[in-house]
């Protein structure tokens, strides 16, 4: 049984060295990354089994994206093979930004394998070994295949009895917000666990209001079980507040705790996906709702201050970095 699988592209990430521009650099770090791989590889080092669904070429550069994958605790089962001569892998380059110019995004994920990917390749026993599917709406952005089989894989995932976790994840580079909502409304009624930020709530979804009745507003409307939002104030580039709020239907409950102030930001990339991470562990580990808000933000604040597009993590790690925001006791060193 996995605990959880995710459905999305796996892909490199390339950022121009030593904190140059693209206009100028002469070399890039690259990072293997993709949001649905990062939620994996998040809940993978907290301790319960995960597995992504994707397809990557077999030339040198998808068994480097492979063998990071492994190292991070995720299972390789359903990572099919691209044979063709001309396969490639996705990928997206990140230029840090340093306030106030904001960072930028430029996307090379065209033709890649990912796109290539149908649901009739997976076996019949996917469906019935998860107990949590997951994905987001950058699938569906990518264009019409992905598009049909995201929603292919959730509805069967849901008729097979699956929880199904969602992430928006709306990108302005990839789709409108138009189409997002058109499409993203469809799939809603078999959601059991929808993230999406406040922001994207009012701008996409049209919604208004508090945020607490926004919320509350998308459980009533399609059923769903937990409504969770991340919430990030940006004091610069370089410096963060974050923590977030979570809406249990079944008790109509909200859930939060106090913010993470002043986190030095390394590297926000795959943040957002950390939290995800940390929550739908806690979510699939059936902790007390408190402590799923704990996991989650801790692994949003964490990721922000490693590089790379994982957090790579231990769970102790995370656990003493709980255990310190709650008692306000930060030690300058760990010896």
């Amino acid at each position: 049984m996995y605990s959880l699988l995710t459905y999305g592209e796996i892909l490199l990430r390339y950022t121009p060295q030593n904190g140059t521009r693209f206009l100028n650099t002469t070399g890039f770090d690259c990072y293997v990354g993709g949001a649905e791989l990062n939620v994996a590889a998040g809940v993978s080092q907290l301790g319960l089994k995960t597995g992504i669904i994707t397809k990557i070429p077999t030339n040198a550069i998808g068994m480097m994206a492979r063998h990071k994958v492994l190292s991070c605790k995720v299972s390789d089962e359903y990572i099919y093979p691209d044979y063709n001569a001309d396969a490639r892998i996705g990928s997206y380059f990140y230029e840090k930004g340093s306030s106030p110019r904001k960072p930028e995004v430029v996307y090379d994920r065209n033709n890649s394998s990912f796109l290539k990917l149908q649901s009739q390749e997976l076996p019949e026993e996917i469906y019935n070994n998860t107990k949590c599917f997951h994905t987001s709406g950058i699938n569906p952005a990518l264009g019409r295949n992905t598009s049909e089989q995201t929603m292919l894989m959730l509805k069967t995932f849901k008729e097979h009895g699956a929880l199904v976790s969602f992430d928006v994840n709306f990108r302005g580079n990839l789709w409108t917000g138009e189409a997002a909502k058109e499409y993203i409304e469809k799939i809603l009624p078999y959601v059991d666990i929808f993230f999406c930020t406040e922001d994207t709530a009012k701008l996409t979804f049209l919604k208004t209001g508090k945020l607490e009745t926004i919320m509350k507003e998308f459980a009533e409307e399609y059923g769903i079980s937990y409504i969770c939002t991340s919430r990030r104030i940006v004091h610069s580039t370089i410096n963060h507040s974050f923590t977030s709020l979570l809406y249990n239907a079944g008790t109509d409950t909200y859930y939060e705790e106090k913010p993470y102030e002043n986190i030095n930001v390394t590297d926000r990339i795959g943040s957002g996906d950390a939290y995800v991470a940390g929550t739908l562990y806690g979510i699939l580990n059936n902790l007390d709702m408190q402590q799923v808000v704990s996991y989650g933000n801790a692994m949003g604040v964490i990721k922000n201050t490693i590089t790379g597009d994982i957090a790579e993590i231990t769970k102790d790690e995370i656990d003493a970095l709980i255990s310190s925001h709650h008692s306000g006791n930060n030690a300058e060193m760990k010896r």
